[in-house]
């Protein structure tokens, strides 16, 4: 696994697109900082850009440096959810602007999965996460079920965890909004 984290971050770095396992299901991903890396992983995807994406960090504390003002209620749902869990907060900062939504907002999930978590952790900063899929098409349920054009798109697959055939499931994902109030988004 280190040397395909390895591997990965130099992609990176580089400004590169990956395609990488999450706590999810398999993901196209890139430096989310980098707007010329966001705008492929949306070129790949043909999706539009007022689609806004997620990204994954590595830790609870990274929020903050993502989110202007984190509401004291979502560090107790990143602690008590017991599955993966992305919650979508207003006053994003410190990320490539054709990233956000359009009313300023990003969807951050702090994953635990193994591979996922180290990759954050190496690269230093969030990465992109969106379903390996173009946009329309179903989600892919694992490796396998890949479309051999996203896999031609990217920079670099990464050869761990391929051989999984158990169906993913996407993260639920929730909306916190002024004055603490919950938007269910999906379960």
């Amino acid at each position: 696994m280190n040397e395909e984290v390895k591997k990965a971050c130099d992609v990176l770095r580089k400004g590169g697109v990956i395609l990488y396992p999450t706590d999810t299901i398999w993901g196209i991903g890139c430096d989310a900082t980098n707007a010329d890396a966001v705008r492929r992983v949306y070129d790949i995807k043909r999706r539009l850009d007022s689609k806004a994406m997620l990204v994954l960090v590595d830790s609870p504390v990274k929020v903050d440096f993502y989110v202007q003002d984190v509401p004291e209620i979502a560090w107790d749902l990143i602690e008590v959810s017991d599955k993966p869990l992305t919650i979508i907060y207003s006053g994003a900062r410190n990320l490539a602007e054709n990233l956000l939504a359009e009313d300023g907002s990003v969807g951050i999930r702090v994953t635990n999965e193994p591979f996922s978590k180290r990759l954050c952790q190496q690269f230093r900063k969030a990465l992109v996460s969106t379903s390996a899929n173009i946009s329309g098409e179903p989600s892919p349920a694992c490796f396998a079920e890949i479309s051999d054009e996203i896999k031609a798109a990217v920079d670099y697959i990464v050869d761990y965890r391929r051989e999984e055939t158990a169906a993913a499931s996407p993260s639920s994902i929730i909306k916190l909004e002024k004055g603490g109030v919950i938007k269910i988004i999906r379960k």
